[in-house]
């Protein structure tokens, strides 16, 4: 909680202003501060019933069970969670829309499905996940074990597949999109960025997150 707080202050937002938590699956990264901030602050957590399974320690009152094929409204907000192939118990992405547009959440994900690349199309925003290089993830100190599971179809997408993944998707309204969930052991930001400058030619602005400092407000028109 400690470092939401920071990065919320960065970003001139306070806690108390959140009105819902999105949790996409229940691995460490994604939950650790979850139940602590909600019960802080009394924030409506929404999550799959396989993500629930990993704590009885989040108040009932704040759980909202979500059906992972089932589109459902927060505010002005239409959220459409999407399925994904990880190796958690029910992991889900997420789809925001308002009347006009368009933004698309996608990490945490092993391998592109037709079920996936028909939900992403014609996006206004995107932030998408380009965890490894894969020659880096093999050539690095993983123990085997692990690198298959980064690298297989139950586990993160590299940068390759990352840009094969924007090349299927329409992008005629595209803004904005960021590549994140990078790997600070297993990737390198300046061989993704040379792949996309030489793979995707007109894709709006493209931003890069890092895991110290995520990425400051993009408003999107």
């Amino acid at each position: 909680m400690r470092q939401v707080n920071t990065r919320l202050t960065r970003l001139g937002v306070r806690p108390q202003e959140i009105d819902a938590l999105l949790v996409t699956h229940e691995h460490s990264d994604h939950w650790s501060g979850v139940v602590s901030l909600a019960s802080k602050f009394n924030i409506p957590v929404y999550l799959t019933a396989g993500s629930r399974r990993v704590s009885d320690t989040l108040p009932a009152s704040l759980v909202n069970i979500i059906n992972g094929d089932c589109p459902f409204a927060i505010g002005d907000f239409t959220i459409t969670p999407v399925p994904v192939p990880h190796d958690a118990r029910e992991p889900v992405q997420f789809i925001v829309d308002t009347a006009a547009r368009r933004c698309g959440i996608l990490t945490d994900i092993g391998r592109m499905t037709p079920h996936v690349v028909q939900h992403y199309q014609s996006c206004d925003a995107l932030f998408l996940e380009a965890n490894h290089d894969a020659d880096i993830l093999f050539a690095g100190p993983y123990p085997a074990f692990l690198k298959e599971r980064v690298s297989g179809g139950w586990g993160h997408l590299n940068n390759q597949q990352a840009v094969d993944f924007v090349q299927k998707v329409n992008l005629s309204q595209l803004q904005y999109i960021v590549f994140g969930h990078i790997s600070e052991q297993n990737n390198c930001l300046d061989r993704l960025r040379e792949l996309v400058a030489t793979s995707l030619l007109d894709v709006g602005k493209v931003h890069y997150a890092s895991q110290g400092q995520g990425l400051d407000w993009l408003v999107i028109q």
